[in-house]
């Protein structure tokens, strides 16, 4: 390949708006302190590195949705502006005639009456300088292509990138059995940065009481076992054409990631009160390579006693049939499962009980939730100590933290082994 596909790039990692800062801290963590400092910015992460770093990003990010190689940026007015930007790239170093390529374009306060004409253009741009090299064009693959490509068109500037990861990286290649809204993997990694566990004996034990089909018990057990977040999937890059003589050291990457992996150095437990949703967890939960990491039970997280003397309980609170104790309420898929609380409660009711049981029973854990509710602390009757921002895709939230203090002085009772 041409030494200008060798060099060292500034690579973009997007995220969900409000995690940039945990992104970056991941991404030196990743890359090592002696690399350039990783720098935060709206909307994702810049980071200077090679194919090698984009390979390791991949493989290691828990946060970030993907990991773009920068082609050409430039100022725009037009469609043809962007045909031009197009055509300054040496496409026969990315792509041949008999590959696929996907142009997914971004805008933020674009100009432009259409973006399926931008990424036409784009399209026009690759296909054109392969058929004037070679005589012949590459087809459009939007499912799987070999090449995707990301054009990001702001007011005045564009930027066009080679997407090495493919599909998003949330999709870690475990879920398949999911419930209703399921939490996505890269917010649970999100949320777990922002409470600052990171599955050391240190942290303590991590218990998710309305796990649904399992999320973020799962994304702690894969960080308690030292499990790299893109292990069990493929990537774009591997069928790049500038990466294909670093697929050697792609190989020794992913070997050096199968060797960290060890027994969960602190527990995880989880359940719900469906049995479904259970069975959906631990199924996930085998496919992820964690089943004997997690404990999961089927009960009602208003009734559940701790299952250790101390630690922190992370959970992203539900709505519908999962918030109901065991054998009430109606069934799935009436009114109100779809609407509200089942069983004629109130989400005041639930998250009242759930305060006073954990008063009672869970002194000296600390309590993370994460909702829309801003008002949530007064429906539980309990002063947030810490509330965090974050986004769940367009839904603004906030992460609340709670110290839970005894309502009495018994000791706090402890679950069954």
């Amino acid at each position: 390949m041409g030494g200008a596909l060798s060099r060292r790039v500034t690579l973009f990692l997007p995220c969900a708006s409000g995690s940039e800062a945990w992104l970056a801290e991941e991404v030196q963590r990743i890359v090592g302190a002696a690399a350039p400092p990783a720098e935060a910015g709206r909307g994702g992460v810049w980071v200077q590195g090679d194919e090698r770093t984009a390979m390791q990003l991949n493989l290691e990010s828990r946060i970030a949705q993907r990991v773009l190689w920068p082609l050409a940026e430039g100022p725009y007015r037009s469609t043809e502006d962007l045909y031009a930007l197009g055509r300054r790239v040496p496409w026969g170093d990315w792509i041949t005639p008999q590959q696929t390529l996907r142009v997914d374009v971004v805008a933020m306060k674009s100009p432009l009456q259409s973006l399926n004409f931008a990424a036409l253009r784009i399209k026009d741009a690759v296909c054109d300088t392969l058929r004037e090299a070679t005589g012949e064009r590459p087809s459009v693959d939007t499912r799987h292509p070999d090449l995707p490509l990301a054009l990001f068109v702001g007011p005045e500037h564009a930027m066009l990138y080679a997407d090495t990861s493919g599909e998003a990286l949330f999709k870690r290649g475990w879920r398949e059995d999911t419930g209703e809204a399921p939490l996505k993997e890269t917010l649970a990694a999100t949320m777990l940065a922002a409470i600052g566990w990171q599955g050391r004996a240190e942290d303590g034990p991590l218990l998710d009481p309305c796990c649904g089909a399992g999320t973020i018990a799962i994304e702690a057990a894969q960080l308690a076992c030292g499990i790299a977040a893109g292990s069990q999937r493929r990537f774009a890059f591997e069928r790049m054409l500038p990466f294909r003589p670093h697929l050697n050291t792609w190989r020794s990457l992913q070997q050096a990631a199968r060797s960290r992996v060890h027994a969960p150095a602190v527990p995880v437990f989880a359940g719900d009160v469906s049995f479904r949703m259970t069975d959906f967890a631990l199924r996930n939960a085998r496919r992820a390579g964690v089943d004997h990491a997690i404990e999961l039970k089927t009960a009602d997280a208003l009734q559940r006693l701790p299952p250790a003397p101390r630690g922190t309980v992370l959970m992203n609170p539900p709505y519908g049939e999962r918030i109901a104790a065991k054998g009430t309420g109606s069934s799935p898929g009436t009114d109100a499962a779809r609407e509200g609380f089942e069983g004629g409660g109130s989400s005041a009711d639930f998250f009242g009980g759930l305060a006073a049981h954990w008063k009672r029973h869970y002194a000296g854990w600390t309590a993370w939730l994460l909702t829309p509710d801003m008002k949530l602390p007064g429906l539980m009757r309990l002063k947030e100590s810490r509330r965090v921002p974050l986004r769940n895709g367009a839904i603004d939230c906030r992460l609340f933290r709670f110290d839970m203090v005894a309502g009495s002085n018994k000791p706090p009772a402890r679950e069954d082994a």
